[in-house]
């Protein structure tokens, strides 16, 4: 059994694994990699953003020591950005070379012909994976050693776009008109995060497994700043957690997101912060909060908030 298969082997060994590369994750994130896995089935990773959804994939690449291919989606993706489009450029110097080559023998009916002849013999070269500009999702398919490929963000894509992944995500092969179909080499282990900013298709949904990550737990939130925050001490760790979970329970615009609890806790740290009073909360919000209506109403919670002294 190789040292990836080792890994893999079980839950407890992948959540212990992922640990060790210094992402806290659940047993059920664990459990759900698992399986994604072992069945070679696409993941899909839904949930607030600044998560941990992302960063999941970054950390199964670096732990089973697989390059990351990853695509991010926007509206209008298309299969020239995500599959492959064909090097008109090349395509377009070839026909020229060619046509100067066969110019000299168009004089005479029979050189005429055989020139045309020609002509369509490299016509399919032209369609060739010579000429082929593999983009992410394809790369991902030729990959002799398999890889992880991360669809981030599937939800700021069009429809049109997810009816496009149906035949990767079931099949693992890409189908070209004037090629054929391309099989995947090594079935990569696909990661797909979603917002939530707009209900995913059934189609994309019954293919993949899935998978929920929410704000962790006040505890939960701690050790991830304890793991991630070099000289933080566990009390201002303890602090921090406090606070944020705090601040999560007010309705706001945009909740704090893990990424942003780990920024402000660097913060606190640069600063030489020891206890969270009313005046570094006041002074370093803007860390968490991106709106200021968030951060005025944060600012009064927090008067009377666990975590902070006045």
């Amino acid at each position: 059994m190789g040292d990836t298969e080792k890994l893999a082997e079980s839950v407890s060994s992948l959540q212990a694994a992922f640990e060790a590369h210094r992402y806290i994750c659940s047993e059920e994130i664990a459990t759900a990699v698992f399986l994604a896995y072992q069945l070679r089935k696409p993941i899909l990773i839904e949930g607030p953003p600044g998560v941990g959804k992302t960063e999941l994939a970054k950390t199964a690449a670096e732990m089973f020591a697989l390059p990351l291919i990853r695509l991010q989606c926007y509206e209008g993706l298309d299969e020239s950005k995500a599959i492959y489009e064909w090097k008109y450029g090349k395509q377009l110097l070839y026909t020229q070379v060619l046509k100067e080559a066969l110019g000299e023998v168009l004089g005479d009916a029979k050189g005429f012909r055989e020139s045309v002849e020609q002509l369509h013999k490299f016509g399919d070269i032209f369609f060739s994976e010579e000429f082929l500009e593999p983009r992410p999702l394809m790369k991902a398919i030729k990959e002799e050693d398999g890889c992880i490929l991360l669809i981030d963000e599937i939800d700021k894509a069009d429809h049109e776009f997810e009816s496009l992944l149906l035949e990767i995500l079931s099949d693992y092969q890409v189908s070209i008109p004037e090629l054929g179909t391309i099989e995947a080499k090594q079935i990569p282990l696909v990661f797909l995060t979603s917002n939530n900013t707009r209900e995913l298709s059934e189609a994309l949904k019954r293919r993949c497994l899935y998978l929920h990550v929410d704000y962790p737990d006040m505890e939960r939130e701690k050790e991830i700043v304890l793991t991630k925050v070099p000289d933080i001490t566990e009390n201002l760790a303890d602090q921090v957690a406090r606070v944020v979970r705090s601040i999560r329970q007010i309705e706001l615009k945009k909740h704090p997101s893990v990424s942003e609890t780990l920024d402000w806790a660097k913060t606190l740290v640069l600063l030489g912060v020891e206890k969270i009073d009313e005046q570094t909360a006041a002074s370093t919000i803007n860390i968490l909060l991106k709106y200021q209506s968030d951060i005025n109403k944060a600012l009064k919670e927090l008067a009377t908030a666990d975590g902070v002294t006045p």
